[in-house]
């Protein structure tokens, strides 16, 4: 690899900045491999049999249409899922994009590859965190001071209880608050399925779920999870990480209710 050089470090020349892997017949997930764990979100691409899915839209770094036109060959729905950088980062480009009406699309907050930077504007502690949140640029003569989030002006409202009808599956969309007012996740009644976004991902051990971050709220978050303790989840993918079956779903919400019914009683 070439190198480029910024004012933050040297950064190696990625060569495709995005990874495809092919999940089931009608799923495929899309990451960014150059990403900083923590940023690196999960791009759903959900194949129905009259219209295509799209769940996030990852960082941003690179435009998806050119890098991936595949994913465009449809006019997917886009669904994000909440309005941080890493779910929302190509939002724009996609022709029909659905979100809740408490996530700001239309004015996020402004975009930053930098961790000191971001550690600030969502109220995050990274003292330990590199400098830049990606490892390798995305072409030569990349600046990373350059990123900036795009706004998506024209977002349709989608609700508790809305529906995204693909033609031989309809998902239900969920109004899960808790790690932002406006969170969202996208639910399968015919196969269990759940794109959860960043309500729930797995955990290594002593990770937490972001609840003290801006915009999020604990009481929230644990009605939102006790909500979804009671789903008939069979399989979640998440907007970070693996997928995960329905009894790790349950051990994470149960943990997530005693580490902060503990951290209350204290």
């Amino acid at each position: 690899m070439a190198a480029v050089r910024t004012d933050a470090e040297e950064l190696p020349v990625a060569g495709r900045w995005y990874e495809v892997t092919r999940v089931t017949d009608t799923l495929t997930v899309i990451t960014e491999p150059y990403v900083d764990a923590l940023l690196r979100a999960n791009i759903w691409h959900l194949r129905g049999r009259d219209r295509d899915l799209v769940v996030d839209a990852g960082l941003g770094v690179v435009p998806l249409r050119p890098a991936l036109p595949e994913l465009f060959d449809r006019d997917p729905v886009l669904v994000v899922t909440h309005a941080h950088l890493d779910h929302m980062g190509a939002a724009a480009e996609f022709g029909e994009v659905r979100a809740h009406p408490r996530e700001p699309l239309h004015d996020p907050l402004p975009g930053t590859l930098r961790t000191a930077e971001l550690a600030a504007l969502l109220g995050l502690e990274l003292p330990d965190g590199p400098e830049l949140m990606i490892t390798a640029a995305p072409f030569p003569g990349y600046d990373p001071a350059s990123y900036r989030l795009a706004p998506v002006p024209a977002v349709r409202p989608l609700a508790d209880g809305d529906r995204i009808d693909l033609g031989d599956r309809a998902l239900v969309a969920l109004h899960l608050p808790g790690h932002t007012p406006g969170s969202l996740a996208l639910f399968d009644p015919g196969d269990g399925t759940l794109f959860s976004g960043d309500v729930v991902y797995d955990l290594d051990e002593g990770e937490e779920l972001l609840d003290e971050i801006h915009g999020a709220d604990v009481t929230d978050y644990l009605a939102s999870l006790t909500r979804l303790a009671g789903l008939p989840v069979t399989v979640v993918r998440p907007g970070h990480g693996p997928s995960f079956g329905r009894d790790r779903l349950q051990e994470l919400i149960e943990g997530y209710h005693r580490s902060r019914h503990a951290h209350r009683d204290r």
